[in-house]
């Protein structure tokens, strides 16, 4: 069987990209409720409701501890893996977020004055708790209901 096939094949791979792929689903919903337009760009974007890095991460975790056992060394690695992208998804890409507000700001103030920069710098990078919450749940669900 070839590589591809191989992991394609992988049952924990395909939980994750799963549970990815509904959050992302959902962050569309969510603004096609708000906004009622569909914007298919949120496929591939970062922050939002709910966080699909914490969603991807946590099906993992889930689809290792249902494979190997929740008392595993390598459930435990993917435990505390998860802990991190919780961590950074709600820390420190939320700050970096912040910080690219307050430069646009900045930035868009020095334009007057005859500076030019080509783009704006990527605000929504992070999630609240909130968000990472809601991942989490998201992710435990997929792994749980793909599994059981």
């Amino acid at each position: 069987m070839s590589i591809f096939l191989e992991v394609c094949n992988n049952k924990i791979i395909v939980c994750s990209v799963l549970s990815w792929a509904i959050a992302q689903i959902i962050k569309i919903c969510i603004d096609l409720a708000q906004t009622r337009k569909i914007d298919i760009r949120l496929i591939t974007s970062s922050g939002g409701m709910p966080s699909s890095h914490t969603s991807f991460i946590v099906a993992m975790a889930g689809s290792v501890g249902f494979t190997e056992g929740f008392d595993s060394v390598l459930f435990a690695v993917c435990f505390v893996l998860s802990a991190i992208v919780m961590y950074d998804a709600a820390g420190v890409r939320r700050a970096a977020g912040r910080q690219a507000a307050v430069l646009n700001i900045l930035v868009k103030k020095l334009e007057k004055e005859g500076l030019r920069i080509d783009e704006k710098l990527k605000e929504l990078l992070g999630h609240s708790p909130v968000e990472v919450a809601m991942g989490a749940l998201l992710g435990s669900l997929i792994a749980f209901l793909f599994y059981k």
